[in-house]
């Protein structure tokens, strides 16, 4: 028996951003394991899966990921065509590597099918290129929440000259302001919050990093978030999509 797994990337949530690919193999699936930040709509390819919640959400009960790989394991062993479905894109802070790796360690083929991830499609609904020329050489992901508790090198981030993009920041808002600053980036560096990229209730609050903690509270930001930091941040809305209604703050 071939046992297969999907590993597909549902997008940062507009559900037209799934892409073809994402389709034809939710179409296939006989069972799809979803996660909490997936927009419902996605499961209109796969009408006739048996769904199974399968959540993680910072701050909240989430289902242990020993669980999943159990539950990823018992069904492709039935012969059943499963899918695994994450918000964003597997491989960006989706622990789909150590998913594929489990299976594969335990006879099973995967395959991972790539998604939109939150942060470049959040960025470009707010107008932002995150490698605008001439202002950003590069963009560096990272994710303030680790698997250990352990602080990323900050110094070494405020110094590289790309576009930040962090992804699970708004519990650590505090650690990356303050670790930015000690590595002697300027506190005038623009900043843009984005909650629910893509969605139509996506907002956004453009601050500096300086003043990010009094502006997120006064915005009330609220997970899921990814923060844009760098010059681009505060670049020319000619990039924005006509996503409606769009909450918008300007600060200072």
């Amino acid at each position: 028996m071939n046992a297969k797994v999907w590993l597909i990337g549902a997008g940062p949530g507009d559900p037209e951003l799934l892409t073809l690919k994402a389709v034809r193999a939710l179409g296939e699936a006989q069972v799809v394991l979803i996660d909490d930040l997936v927009n419902p709509a996605v499961l209109e390819h796969c009408p006739h899966a048996h769904i199974i919640k399968v959540g993680k959400r910072g701050g909240c009960r989430s289902t242990p990921q020993a669980f999943i790989h159990r539950l990823m394991l018992r069904y492709a062993r039935q012969g059943k065509v499963v899918a695994r479905l994450k918000g964003g894109d597997p491989c960006i802070f989706g622990r789909g590597g150590e998913e594929a790796e489990w299976l594969a360690n335990h006879g099973i083929q995967s395959e991972i099918v790539n998604g939109i991830t939150a942060g470049l499609a959040g960025a470009t609904n707010c107008g932002i290129s995150l490698t605008h020329r001439g202002i950003a050489r590069g963009v560096t992901l990272v994710t303030a929440h680790t698997q250990d508790d352990s602080s990323l090198n900050w110094d070494a981030l405020a110094r590289s000259g790309t576009t930040l993009v962090i992804y699970m920041g708004v519990s650590r808002l505090n650690d990356v302001q303050q670790g930015l600053l000690a590595g002697q980036m300027a506190a005038s560096t623009p900043v843009a919050m984005i909650e629910n990229a893509s969605l139509p209730e996506q907002r956004e609050c453009r601050s500096t990093l300086g003043t990010l903690l009094a502006d997120a509270a006064l915005f009330q930001l609220k997970s899921p978030a990814i923060l844009v930091i760098g010059e681009v941040a505060s670049a020319a809305e000619s990039l924005r999509l006509p996503l409606e209604p769009v909450q918008k703050t300007l600060v200072g």
